[in-house]
């Protein structure tokens, strides 16, 4: 069992920065790959950000690519989402999930994440 925590959310205005944080605990961090998805009002969970266990590779939506850098600190058993020059179309409630299988984790598939935290709101206003 894994319990994610996520921070840092709030409101910002356009071009702004926010930097969210979670916190995992529980088994072992560095065997997770991790995931950020958003969901906003009206639409589907939706694919933000994800990097491999050792973090040598990252990937992400085109939406946010350019201005989002996800992190790992295995150390702490952290990943962050450092978002830059966001726009009101980043407004979402922000998720943490952890994948627990090398062998067939798609890094954009909400369904290859066995673990999700509760969420953090990031709103950005015009």
């Amino acid at each position: 069992q894994v319990q994610l925590v996520e921070s840092g959310g709030g409101l910002v205005q356009a071009g702004g920065s926010l930097r969210l944080s979670c916190a995992a605990s529980g088994r072992t961090f560095s065997a997770y790959a991790m995931g950020w998805f958003r969901q906003a009002p009206g639409k589907d969970r939706e694919f933000v950000a994800a990097i491999r266990w050792n973090g040598g590779d990252t990937f992400y939506a085109d939406s946010v690519k350019g201005r989002f850098t996800i992190s790992r600190d295995n150390a702490e058993s952290t990943v962050d989402l450092q978002m830059n020059s966001l726009k009101p179309e980043d407004t979402a409630v922000y998720y943490c999930a952890a994948a627990g299988n090398p062998g067939t984790w798609r890094y954009s598939m909400s369904n290859d994440y066995e673990y999700w935290g509760q969420g953090t709101q990031v709103t950005v206003s015009f």
